[in-house]
């Protein structure tokens, strides 16, 4: 007489089947959520970084005060207000283009992982086909707004490039005339 059913190798290698299909589908599924938080970041920082180039645009008498921006919420405290914030008052150019910088700078430390924001004059944007945080431009260089965030491996070590900087995530030409 023969026996009917399935032996404990058969049972074994059906258990080892289905536990790999359920890591695989958990790792699929950790890559697009970090794959959408990135998407996420991207967008905000597009956001930020057009609001920013209206802003400039909007106040061109200010460029070579917009150029002092350089703020990273990484290894700066959290950024001290302005005399005005110019909502609703009236307000000198200068104070307006303080009060949007300050605006910048908030809006990085809360909405991005240890964010930065640069404005400055730069000829030369990308390296070995990445986006550089460095500013290479003169005074006929057009001006940049760069925004980023220090991103991650899956592993958790820190995205860095060869000089050991993140790279930042957008770069926008301003378009405002030096």
């Amino acid at each position: 007489m023969r026996a009917r059913g399935y032996t404990l190798l058969e049972t074994l290698i059906a258990a080892l089947v289905l536990a790999l299909g359920i890591i695989g589908g958990v790792a699929l599924q950790m890559a697009s959520l970090r794959a959408r938080h990135q998407a996420l970041l991207l967008s905000q920082a597009t956001q930020m970084a057009t609001s920013l180039v209206e802003r400039m645009r909007a106040n061109p008498a200010q460029t070579d005060l917009y150029l002092t921006l350089d703020y990273d919420a990484y290894a700066e405290p959290l950024p001290a207000a302005p005399a005005a914030l110019c909502h609703g008052d009236a307000c000198a150019s200068a104070q307006l283009a303080l009060a949007d910088m300050y605006e910048a700078k908030l809006q990085v430390r809360q909405g991005m992982p240890a964010g930065r924001v640069v404005i400055c004059r730069d000829a030369g944007l990308w390296s070995g086909g990445k986006l550089r945080w460095a500013c290479a431009g003169g005074a006929a260089a057009p001006l940049v707004v760069k925004v980023g965030w220090r991103g991650k491996h899956p592993d958790g070590t820190p995205l860095q490039d060869l000089a050991g900087e993140y790279a930042p995530g957008v770069a926008l030409a301003v378009g405002v005339a030096p």
